[in-house]
């Protein structure tokens, strides 16, 4: 049985005329390996795929052996930013804001990139996710220098508009505010179905660093629904920025 906050989803998904596809993105792999582990397992039993956004500065070695091993059941890891940090004195928070020269933003994604690769090798995909979702316009040439062809960020970013590197937003957001009051279970059930209706892809996205039990049980009610639904797609961001 559904459980209740998601009934609007599970209703929309019902009355879609066409498959619906879904993604679900986790942010800020390296950090709190033992909450990753747990999410992974989550997606692991429902077999339903996720995309990884890995800290290059924080993933270390041991955590790139376990990323390779579940690369072979539907985990999917590309770069986040270099070292997710903040380089803006004020305004709102940005790894690869104004603040810092192009050449310094080039040279980060480049490293960042080098540092994935060694660790990963082919299994990192040639996505990119800017800590915090911002990113300059400006970045999308130095993505497609390091052969990045998908940006992935909040569906509320303004399009940057490049021909190499095609854009696939997340648009719901599992810890999303409105003033400053966290969604409820039923308003996330509720703008999840809103994106179902619209014809648009569903991308969720999550924070395993700061998933309690209470939202890591909820994920699985969330995962179990669209991966044993007979109108969705579940898949990478990847293949949908290649679709």
């Amino acid at each position: 049985m559904t459980a209740a906050w998601l009934d609007p989803l599970r209703q929309a998904l019902d009355a879609a005329p066409d498959p619906v596809t879904v993604f679900f993105r986790d942010d800020d792999a390296g950090w709190d390996d033992a909450a990753l582990v747990r999410l992974l397992d989550v997606f692991a039993a429902a077999e339903v795929p996720i995309d990884l956004a890995a800290i290059p500065a924080a993933v270390d070695p041991p955590l790139a052996a376990v990323l390779l091993e579940r690369a072979a059941v539907g985990v999917h890891v590309h770069q986040h930013g270099t070292a997710h940090a903040n380089h803006e004195l004020v305004g709102r928070s940005c790894e690869f804001g104004p603040s810092r020269s192009p050449s310094q933003r080039r040279h980060d994604v480049l490293a960042g990139r080098a540092r994935l690769l060694d660790l990963l090798g082919d299994t990192l995909e040639p996505v990119f996710t800017p800590p915090w979702n911002r990113c300059e316009a400006d970045m999308a040439d130095h993505l497609a220098e390091a052969g990045v062809t998908v940006l992935s960020r909040d569906h509320t970013a303004v399009p940057i508009g490049h021909a190499e590197v095609r854009e696939v937003p997340v648009n719901v957001d599992w810890f999303g505010r409105t003033k400053g009051e966290r969604w409820s279970r039923s308003e996330l059930g509720v703008r999840m179905a809103e994106r179902v209706r619209a014809g648009l892809p569903l991308g969720v996205m999550l924070h395993h660093a700061v998933t309690d039990a209470d939202d890591l049980a909820a994920v699985r009610e969330l995962v179990e629904l669209v991966g044993g639904h007979g109108r969705t797609s579940c898949t990478s961001i990847m293949a949908v920025g290649s679709a």
